[in-house]
């Protein structure tokens, strides 16, 4: 498969993934949404986020359906995917990741302009952690990551029929029993890409991007990531 290809697809995965996430925090948090302050907001979110993984890698399927750096990266040190590949993956899931985030701005649009204030709503499109710890915040990270990664590549073949519905039931599960300190981004374009894109977006009285926070939710899940990678190799 050519580069191309492998940017365009993890491209389009990772834009839907994002797109189906925000706009499950969108849903929530917006007034003028039908769902906003209709309780159960936080399953709404972790379910939306885990159906947009089956979503995103479901359309990214011809290159794995990665949509995710840490996923390639773990593929990568466990001899999967070439190294050399790698930065294509990454670039492809970045862009996706703004693309997306802007997507979501796009149909919300509506209710960002009627909203009376927006300084909130910088966690619709990355991470906020509800304890600003950032080295506890990074431990939480690269393990709610490893849980996943482990997961994938030690993925029994029982399992196999699952296919990535599997991967996004795994994804809930990690948002309802690790996901509250920080949000869980376990996924730097998922978190990255669209920090980015509220930092572009023309929002209203919106906050800032919060950068010195952004690489928590890098390098958490690159430590998670890397740690279930070896740790396979080490038990393969």
């Amino acid at each position: 498969m050519s580069y191309m290809e492998i940017f365009t697809w993890e491209l389009l995965g990772t834009a839907a993934l994002v797109l189906i996430g925000t706009g499950s925090v969108a849903t929530v948090l917006l007034k003028g949404s039908l769902a906003f302050g209709g309780g159960g907001n936080w399953l709404v979110i972790v379910f939306g986020w885990g159906l947009g993984v089956f979503v995103g890698a479901s359309i990214a399927s011809p290159t794995g359906g990665h949509i995710n750096p840490i996923v390639t990266l773990a593929l990568a040190i466990t001899g999967s995917t070439a190294w050399s590949e790698l930065p294509i993956y990454a670039l492809g899931q970045l862009t996706g990741g703004i693309i997306g985030g802007i997507l979501c701005w796009v149909v919300f649009k509506l209710q960002f302009d009627s909203s009376v204030d927006n300084s909130d709503t910088r966690r619709i499109f990355c991470t906020v952690p509800g304890e600003r710890k950032r080295f506890w915040n990074t431990i939480t990270e690269a393990i709610a990551t490893f849980v996943l990664i482990f997961w994938i590549l030690a993925d029994p073949p029982g399992n196999a029929a699952l296919g990535y519905g599997g991967v996004a039931a795994v994804v809930v599960a990690i948002g309802v029993g690790l996901g509250g300190p920080t949000g869980y981004a376990i996924n730097p374009a998922r978190d990255l890409g669209p920090r980015i894109a509220y930092w572009l977006l023309p929002i209203r009285g919106k906050a800032r991007p919060d950068w010195g926070y952004a690489w928590v939710p890098v390098l958490g899940p690159v430590l998670g990531a890397s740690a279930a990678a070896l740790l396979y190799l080490a038990l393969a």
